[in-house]
């Protein structure tokens, strides 16, 4: 790791660093003051229907901070980001980072000076919910700071990749014969940050109701089922499956016109990671780097990001040179 990258490890791992020395000073000046027991968990109306004990707030805040500003940290300073695709992934950190920790905070803030039952249980504690726009409020604003402190990061800018060419390479294969193609095209970030969304919809049901939690532990399956995709190519085309028969996309054979291997970014390419659409390209993006983009007969292109992409690029023009002699 170099030094630049060693500057954006720190500056993306800034603001989780900052919300979490917060939310421990907040503790530290206030842990008098707090019952034995606080109320974490409270259901639509602000009413507290769980509680936990000091440490378990404290471990709870620690992982869920320092568990998603490592993802962040590792995500920038080894990740090929560039120009706008690495400002948005610092300040995404900034806003995620400030949601976070304001949460953190309100919660333990709403338990000061609670009455404690004979089961040392804070007292008519209430949250009240305009705390979650509030979060959202200083999300927005971190985004914003987090967007500017990226910029005086330098990284390098993309640069323009044209679409495959129909003289892209070819593997030799003799009359009748056949041959696929397969590879998995799995990151080492994805399995983790299923692991992370399923633990903020764990720590989301430890500070507020179930509802909120939901859609993080729904998120956090899918991104789980999909962790380690497959990448198929064979005379159907190019299939595009995870752990389970669903989700899974196909692009048949007689769609496509060419195809090459390439690097691609998906964040400045395609706004982002898993199944997307933008104008003129569609895809699967599992991580940046090399990758298949095939051109379809409408004009679109369609990429998957895989290992030994040249391979999988090159049977593909074959195959579809072997679909046309047949034709």
């Amino acid at each position: 790791m170099n030094l630049k990258s060693i500057g954006r490890v720190v500056l993306t791992a800034l603001p989780f660093l900052l919300a979490l020395a917060v939310d421990l000073l907040l503790f530290a000046t206030r842990r008098d003051r707090l019952p034995d027991r606080l109320a974490s968990h409270f259901v639509g109306n602000g009413r507290v229907d769980d509680y936990a004990g000091q440490t378990s707030y404290l471990v709870v805040t620690t992982l869920v901070l320092l568990g998603i500003g490592l993802l962040w940290a590792l995500m920038a300073g080894f990740g090929k980001f560039a120009g706008t695709a690495y400002r948005v992934l610092v300040a995404l950190g900034y806003a995620f980072a400030a949601f976070l920790g304001y949460l953190m905070g309100a919660v333990l803030l709403i338990n000061v000076d609670a009455v404690e039952d004979a089961q040392g249980r804070g007292q008519d504690v209430h949250f009240p919910m305009w705390h979650l726009a509030a979060a959202a409020g200083a999300a927005v604003v971190a985004f914003g700071i987090g967007y500017l402190a990226a910029m005086l990061t330098p990284v390098p800018e993309p640069v323009a990749d044209d679409g495959p060419e129909g003289d892209g390479e070819r593997i030799a294969l003799g009359a009748g014969e056949v041959a696929g193609w397969g590879r998995g095209a799995g990151s080492w970030w994805l399995p983790l940050t299923a692991v992370l969304v399923i633990g903020t919809g764990i720590a989301t049901l430890f500070t507020t109701s179930w509802p909120f939690a939901l859609l993080p532990l729904v998120l956090g399956l899918l991104i789980a089922t999909f962790a380690r995709p497959y990448v198929i190519v064979d005379r159907r085309g190019i299939t595009v499956s995870g752990l389970l028969p669903w989700p899974r996309v196909r692009v048949p054979l007689d769609r496509i016109e060419a195809a090459a291997s390439r690097d691609i970014r998906p964040l400045t390419e395609y706004g982002g990671w898993g199944y997307r659409i933008r104008p003129g390209r569609s895809g699967v993006m599992i991580r940046s780097g090399e990758g298949i983009v095939a051109r379809l007969t409408n004009g679109r292109d369609f990429a998957v990001t895989v290992d030994d992409s040249a391979t999988g690029a090159a049977l593909l023009n074959t195959l579809i040179d072997q679909r046309r002699t047949d034709h």
